[in-house]
């Protein structure tokens, strides 16, 4: 099996073994209704599970067994959750994988707290693996999450601020710097450290080329969520250009920033400093009419694409030594299929 199958059949697998391994750390205790119930929420909610998925399939291509595996990809989906009702709260989102989002339901104080508890919790997984794998592993481990904690509150912090301070002047570097933070370190980068540290069980191979590599990758895949975010629909459990109602920096706003006229470029700061109500119905067709017409869609997408050959050379330097395997040709699928893929 290759291609998209591959991927499919390697995502529902390894996502459906963490989903079963992760209700064991959803404590079914009191207070329910104030707090365990929405602990459990998103992670009960259906998502691609490409995180514990990357986890598993590189600790598997390094040597180790799934299950060797399993608490760290359940580590990093629960953190994943974590940041997910926070970047809610922080960007006043409505939905979440097709449903009401948690503070919308709860309420933002019972929300908050319910995500701080999820931080906690991703590290439960983490110490556990003193008892398998030895004290220095399970430190190491819990290092990695503390570096994922750290560049990803450092990413979403350029992103918010460059919101709250309304910054129109920015560059595609900009850019690359604030999602290898926020999204890569966690997307990526972080499951398959976590994940070859558990199949080599000493240092971490090749570190520079498996950040460059997760970057790359993790880079695709978040332009490739910017694009759907214009020409997708809600079926696929967000509001469509809920990014700029949201005011996100992404490629595509700083590519027409940079190519508008003077007078589009101050209407575009001013509908960016707008309140979100106000950006709703024709100023935003408009924002979007003009990245149509300076295509800045198109020139993300194409950067996208520069970023997976720059990953399949990676990929490369990184795997070529290692036995031919299921999970290694899942691995080299994935460049392709954050591009192709419309969800």
């Amino acid at each position: 099996m290759r291609g998209e199958a591959l991927v499919h059949s390697v995502l529902e697998e390894y996502g459906m073994l963490t989903r079963r391994a992760l209700r064991r750390y959803l404590p079914a205790t009191e207070p329910r209704r104030y707090l365990y119930d929405l602990v459990s929420d998103y992670p009960r909610r259906s998502g691609k599970m490409m995180r514990p998925s990357l986890c598993i399939a590189t600790a598997r291509a390094f040597g180790a067994r799934t299950e060797d595996a399993l608490r760290a990809a359940v580590s990093i989906e629960l953190f994943h959750n974590a940041l997910l009702v926070h970047d809610d709260i922080q960007d006043e989102s409505q939905l979440r994988r097709g449903a009401p989002s948690l503070h919308a339901l709860h309420g933002l104080p019972l929300a908050l707290n319910a995500g701080d508890i999820l931080v906690m919790l991703s590290l439960r997984p983490l110490i556990e693996y003193r008892l398998e794998l030895g004290l220095k592993v399970a430190l190491q481990l819990i290092e990695e999450m503390e570096r994922v904690a750290r560049e990803s509150g450092e990413g979403q912090a350029l992103e918010l601020g460059w919101r709250r301070d309304n910054v129109v002047d920015l560059s595609d570097a900009d850019y690359f710097e604030m999602v290898f933070k926020k999204t890569c370190w966690c997307a990526t980068i972080a499951p398959m450290r976590l994940g070859a540290l558990i199949g080599s069980r000493d240092m971490l191979p090749e570190f520079e080329t498996l950040i460059r590599f997760g970057f790359f990758v993790g880079t695709a895949f978040q332009i490739r969520d910017d694009v759907l975010n214009l020409i997708g629909d809600e079926r696929f459990g967000k509001e469509l250009a809920d990014d700029l109602l949201e005011g996100k920096r992404t490629l595509i706003l700083i590519h027409l920033l940079s190519n508008a006229t003077a007078q589009e470029h101050e209407r575009i700061a001013a509908f960016l400093a707008s309140p979100r109500e106000e950006r709703i119905g024709a100023p935003l067709r408009w924002v979007v009419e003009r990245m149509k017409h300076y295509g800045s869609i198109d020139y993300a997408q194409e950067v996208a694409n520069g970023l997976a050959g720059a990953a399949l050379h990676e990929f490369e330097n990184l795997f070529d030594d290692l036995p031919d395997s299921r999970d290694k040709r899942f691995l080299a699928e994935m460049i392709t299929w954050v591009l192709r893929r419309s969800s």
